[in-house]
């Protein structure tokens, strides 16, 4: 007699020992990008540093930091964070404050002295030209190579626009310092005073391998305004540059700045620290067109700068300036209307842009030039071998993250040059979006409100006005990272699986799918808070 169909099973056949053979999907873990990662122009593993910190682990997180970024405390001060526009929180709550976490690690790096060996030396030397925030970047990173490094700096201080183009009241002079100096003590050569004229000649003269250009942008651009003999017209650049000598600027006690730039709001706040009772900053479109940041802008109002916004200046006088009122077009471009008004003014700043030496270029064949800027290929290379180019010196927008993102990746290509290779960036993961998070299962934690000075104080002293966090804040600001699209072992996976087809592998080791048990329900995936799951077509 034949055996009931339920006894006549194999021992070995799926359906004795798997459960899941109807299964059309299976679960895997992925990696996918944070959004935070991916909006970083320097290119920070943002995700990667803030899991360290929040376990309390902040040297870990200081060296994860400083593999693509060496000036953590400068960036965490003077950097527009579009991390934290991209952070998927922010669409929950508040974004992280990434840029306060950033600076704690980097203020306690100083504090305690934390530092880098550099690479094992390969025999090769590189010059970089100009010691702002892409030549120090880069300089970071070939030294980490193993190749010896010399910089050359035209002006008697490092920093290059970190210092001459950003207040101290933003950053002090002592962190951009300490910054600098961990640079310098991983052997790179710094030789100020040093302008460079024949580039080709400097390279020879020193037996150059390679040479990275990053000369920032500390030519002024002028507009013409007719003036009478006795006005004084000064430039931003030079207002601010003179900030770091001995004798300050005389603006007077009526200063006007004509501009609409982060540079015109950072003089306009200048004038007021330096006495003048009046600071009025002119500019030709609306607060919305402006292209100064909005939180600058409500800093300067708050410190008592006054704005006419829709006005452009005509002429200047020996005490006074004649402004004309505008009136945007359908386009939104600014038209004179023939309305004329006349301001008292001691001094009239120009905020009106920079442009970028280049005339250490001129006997370099193979360069090309647009537009004021230095033509690269994918690899920051220009048109002669051997020279890269990044900074204010290409085309781009020119904030220091940039330049610091522009450093670290010139370095790249030019360690891979210098050794006969193409580097090859590796392949983006797709990005972990705000859709794929399952966010009730993440307490409410209000944003971290960092210290501010107070308005007295801020309009006659140059102190730093943005407090930093502390230990405590610090930790709780960086626990408050979604860990968007990366699996961070909350065992989520692991406790609601039906079939426990989900094996941990151990602490830092995650887990993997046990398929002889999964029946591909979902479930995992639908209850992975950070959306480190997806289903795949099953292929068998």
């Amino acid at each position: 007699m034949d055996k009931p169909f339920a006894i006549t099973l194999d021992p070995g056949s799926s359906l004795a020992n798997r459960t899941g053979s109807w299964r059309t999907v299976r679960p895997v873990y992925v990696d996918r990008l944070p959004p935070c990662n991916h909006a970083c122009p320097a290119g920070e593993n943002i995700q990667g540093w803030l899991f360290h910190a929040e376990s309390g682990d902040y040297e870990a997180a200081w060296r994860e930091l400083v593999r693509n970024n060496p000036m953590p405390a400068t960036m965490g001060r003077v950097c527009y964070h579009s991390c934290e526009t991209a952070c998927n929180r922010g669409q929950l709550d508040e974004s992280v404050s990434i840029h306060a976490v950033e600076r704690f690690l980097g203020d306690e790096a100083i504090k305690r002295g934390w530092a880098v060996a550099p690479g094992k030396d390969t025999g090769k030397r590189v010059l970089v030209v100009g010691a702002g925030p892409a030549g120090l970047s880069a300089a970071w990173h070939l030294r980490l190579a193993g190749h010896a490094v010399t910089i050359l700096e035209a002006g008697p201080q490092s920093g290059g626009m970190m210092r001459f183009g950003i207040p101290k009241y933003r950053l002090p002079r002592e962190v951009l310092d300490a910054e600098v100096q961990r640079i310098l003590d991983m052997g790179v050569a710094l030789k100020l005073d040093s302008r460079v004229d024949d580039l080709l000649a400097t390279m020879k003269a020193g037996k150059f391998d390679a040479c990275f250009l990053a000369v920032g942008a500390h030519i002024a651009k002028r507009a013409y305004i007719p003036a009478g003999d006795a006005n004084k017209i000064l430039d931003a650049v030079s207002v601010l540059r003179g900030m770091e000598g001995d004798e300050k600027p005389l603006l007077g006690r009526r200063v006007v700045v004509y501009g609409g730039g982060n540079t015109a709001i950072d003089v306009a706040r200048t004038a007021k620290r330096l006495g003048a009772e009046e600071s009025i900053l002119v500019y030709r479109r609306t607060r919305e067109k402006m292209p100064a940041h909005d939180f600058e802008v409500e800093e300067a109002l708050q410190e008592g700068v006054q704005m006419k916004w829709l006005t452009t200046v005509k002429e200047a006088g020996e005490a006074t300036l004649m402004v004309e009122k505008m009136a945007l077009d359908e386009s939104g471009f600014p038209q004179p209307t023939g309305e004329f008004e006349t301001i008292e003014a001691d001094s009239l700043v120009l905020a009106l842009g920079q442009d970028v030496d280049l005339g250490l270029l001129a006997a370099v064949p193979g360069l090309t030039l647009d537009n004021g800027s230095v033509a690269v290929d994918a690899g920051m290379m220009t048109g002669h071998p051997g020279i890269f180019a990044g900074g204010d010196m290409v085309a781009g927008e020119r904030t220091v993250t940039v330049a610091i993102g522009h450093g670290k990746k010139a370095a790249r290509h030019i360690d891979a040059w210098l050794r006969g290779a193409t580097h090859a960036t590796p392949p983006k993961h797709e990005l972990a979006t705000f859709d794929r998070l399952n966010t009730w299962y993440y307490l409410d934690a209000p944003k971290t409100v960092q210290p501010v000075l107070d308005i007295i104080r801020r309009q006659g002293t140059f102190e730093e006005v943005l407090g930093g966090l502390d230990e405590g804040n610090a930790l709780f600001e960086a626990r408050r990272c979604l860990s968007c699209g990366n699996c961070f072992e909350c065992d989520n996976c692991y406790g609601v699986c039906p079939d426990n087809a989900v094996v941990k592998l151990g602490p830092g080791k995650r887990f993997r799918f046990n398929y002889d048990y999964c029946k591909g329900c979902g479930i995992c995936v639908a209850e992975c808070p950070c959306g480190a799951i997806r289903t795949e077509p099953e292929t068998i």
